[in-house]
């Protein structure tokens, strides 16, 4: 059994503070300009020093680290203007190397501030970030570092494949930040990229006004007597005292899913759905309205695009996506529908005929489904959340996760209990790979801190946070921080895994793995970077695919009662969490993108293009005051504009590639499958497109035919059109 859930001492902390002073922490000129980079960061071993690390340490080491990258930009600007002949190699061998610290300290900071930001509160982490992000971004937005790369021409394809993939890279992310338009016209770029931020910061801030605005008090215990813990916890007024009441129910994401699945009152989950979807919209409070903020976002979008060369902001999108086009992408979301439409009606009629014979005597809206989807799958099929659950104590999952993945990527992951680390209940594992020339050196290592306190909003999280990549030039193995907000250990009682924290928990692996067997050389192409942002999630998901195997599923379980392995009929049915009304939340996902991609290439008003997309998609009437996209804060205040088909698209990459694991469901076979697929999407990292890394484990481009068979929605005598 792992030992990785020791009970955790409040009072006991590993990062030292100073005593707090008022008003913003500013990171002086002064900062970085003397002593060793990072002093007193690492240990010896080259492993953070996590005893002795205090918020001052990380801001001093940041700003020394930051002004070395910049530093030797400019030298090498210099270089380039005086005539000096550079070999390209080198150049990304100097920038990688002085990149090293900067993105080790980053990467603690952000491993620290994810676990508990008591230890690197938010001001500080904000003044790291944004130090760190401008300092990166200069080796990217140097004109004459860029200029030198555009003229190199056929020279360039003399470079090795990592070489030539890292010009490409500094090329596009030189024209995406205007190095190809001329002084004004930067000028110019500038000054939109000032307003589009200051519409952003507003449209983020009014969504999050609109969120504490509204509060629905609960104080029935019979409306929240099927809430699991996490989410009675995050709404009770003493979370300590979850069972007492009453219970807050505000409009936080989850904490809104959560209660319109386990809600029994009807007028209850309207009260609460209808607030969600007018949130941020003239139909709650004009005050709040993020209608025009949201206008002015995609206007400012398109002529950033415009002044790019792009003729739409969706097109302009398009260059760091794997899917290539928007035409490209319209033809997979109507593959997709063919199958998803027909089987949501058919899905929605058979759960309004189970609502029906339950005692429902009205017709269901969108407020209902994740009730009556909840209460249909209990009554069909016996699928307690809260039995199943007992199956999966939290240390026996983690343990078989890391077995199961010794077994297919020929890898061993040890516990170095002697590691510093941030908190007693962090533990650390070093990964050794069994096909490397020295199996007995670790290509690198993660920590896992199962119990932070941080965004308990109703439901378990997890996050991978790279700390350091790969990096050859600087002689540094990948280190990684897996962080989960699972509630500590009471009386010894560990916590209990449902499907979809078992889901998380295998996605938030399969990302750190991509991470951690990276062999890509340069930082800038390991792991997960320069990886196109739809195919960024398909390690996770294709992880998290095993979970339709049942003899996975039964390597996981061990009841916390008894230690008994889960029946194999109850393993088999748990698929049906994934299945059940799949075509309606294929659709759904479809609606989002499209309708993400139609309004940054569009020009009508927003609710016109709603009006449009939503007919296609949706079964149910679009409600006349829903204005939820006045709170889509991920794509108009964060950076997923024109990108949100991101997730479905890696799940579509991530279900084809594990098609080729479920051929055979035995070890033997895994392990071939498994090979393949470490020696592609493993090691390459971003070092070569990820549709050519498909091809070479695929040997043929992607189709959606896995995705829908996975779902349970492909219909043979239906044809996906050389998909």
């Amino acid at each position: 059994m792992l030992n990785i859930l020791r009970q955790r001492h409040a009072a006991q902390r590993f990062l030292h503070t100073t005593t707090s002073r008022p008003g913003y922490i500013v990171l002086v000129p002064e900062i970085g300009e003397e002593g060793p980079l990072g002093e007193g960061l690492l240990t010896p071993n080259g492993l953070p020093a996590f005893s002795d690390i205090t918020i001052e340490m990380c801001l001093g080491a940041i700003g020394q680290q930051a002004s070395a990258v910049e530093k030797s930009v400019k030298a090498l600007e210099q270089d380039i203007q005086s005539g000096k002949k550079l070999n390209s190699s080198d150049i990304y061998g100097e920038l990688d190397a002085v990149t090293a610290p900067l993105e080790t300290t980053w990467g603690v900071a952000k491993a620290l501030y994810l676990g508990n930001s008591t230890l690197i509160p938010t001001k500080s982490y904000m003044n790291i970030h944004e130090r760190a992000r401008n300092a990166r971004a200069a080796k990217f937005c140097n004109k004459t570092v860029y200029t030198a790369l555009l003229q190199e021409g056929d020279e360039a394809g003399n470079a090795g494949e990592a070489e030539q993939r890292l010009r490409q890279k500094f090329l596009l992310e030189g024209k995406l930040n205007g190095l190809a338009l001329s002084k004004d016209g930067q000028d110019g770029l500038k000054e939109l990229l000032i307003q589009l931020g200051r519409e952003r910061g507003n449209y983020k801030n009014k969504v999050n006004m609109s969120v504490h605005a509204f509060a629905h008090v609960v104080n029935d215990f019979q409306l929240v007597r099927d809430f699991p813990p996490t989410l009675m916890e995050a709404t009770a007024r003493d979370p300590s005292q979850a069972l007492e009441g009453p219970w807050k129910v505000t409009l936080q994401p989850q904490i809104v899913e959560g209660f319109l699945k386990y809600c029994p009152d009807r007028l209850q989950r309207w009260n609460v759905w209808r607030a969600n979807v007018i949130k941020a919209s003239q139909q709650q409070d004009k005050s709040l309205e993020n209608s025009t903020h949201l206008e002015k976002i995609r206007a400012l979008r398109k002529r950033q695009a415009n002044l790019l060369g792009y003729s739409n902001f969706a097109d302009m999108s398009m260059q760091t996506k794997m899917i290539g086009s928007v035409d490209n992408l319209k033809q997979i979301f109507a593959k997709l529908l063919k199958f998803a439409g027909p089987a949501q009606s058919v899905q929605l009629e058979d759960l309004q005929n189970f609502a029906t014979a339950s005692g429902a005597n009205h017709k269901l809206e969108a407020y209902d489904i994740s009730y009556w989807r909840r209460k249909q799958i209990i009554a069909n099929h016996q699928l307690l959340e809260d039995k199943l659950c007992e199956y999966f104590p939290l240390p026996r999952v983690l343990s078989g996760l890391f077995a199961l993945s010794e077994k297919l990527f020929n890898i061993r992951i040890s516990e170095q209990p002697k590691t510093e680390v941030w908190h007693p209940a962090v533990k650390f594992y070093n990964v050794y790979d069994g096909d490397s020339s020295n199996c007995s050196t670790p290509v690198g290592g993660f920590y896992v801190d199962c119990f932070s306190k941080e965004h308990k909003f109703g439901r378990n999280n997890g996050w991978m946070v790279g700390i350091r990549n790969r990096n050859k030039t600087a002689n540094l193995t990948p280190l990684c921080a897996l962080i989960f907000n699972f509630t500590e250990p009471k009386q010894g009682k560990m916590p209990l895994l449902g499907y979809d924290d078992l889901q998380m928990v295998f996605k938030t692996f399969g990302t750190g793995l991509q991470h951690l067997l990276t062999q890509a050389g340069y930082s800038d192409l390991a792991g997960l970077s320069n990886i196109e942002w739809d195919a960024s999630q398909v390690s996770g998901y294709v992880m998290s695919n095993f979970l339709d195997d049942p003899a996975v599923l039964q390597t996981l379980s061990g009841h916390f009662s008894n230690d008994q392995i889960i029946d194999t009929q109850l393993a088999q049915k748990m698929r049906l969490l994934k299945t059940q009304l799949a075509g309606y939340s294929l659709c759904q996902e479809l609606y989002l993108a499209d309708l993400d991609v139609e309004l940054h290439r569009s020009d009508a008003f927003w609710l016109d293009v709603v009006k449009k997309i939503w007919p296609v998609y949706q079964c149910m009437p679009l409600d006349k005051k829903d204005a939820h996209p006045c709170s889509f804060t991920d794509i108009f205040a964060g950076d997923w504009a024109a990108a949100h088909f991101s997730h479905l698209y890696s799940k579509l990459i991530a279900a084809d590639i594990s098609s080729s694991f479920a051929e055979k469901h035995n070890d033997e076979h895994y392990a071939t499958v498994g090979k393949r697929y470490k020696q592609t999407f493993l090691s390459y990292g971003g070092s070569v497109p990820t549709a050519e890394v498909f091809r070479r484990f695929q040997g043929r481009d992607p189709s959606v035919e896995a995705l829908l068979k996975s779902l349970d929605i492909f219909t043979p005598s239906q044809t996906t059109e050389n998909n």
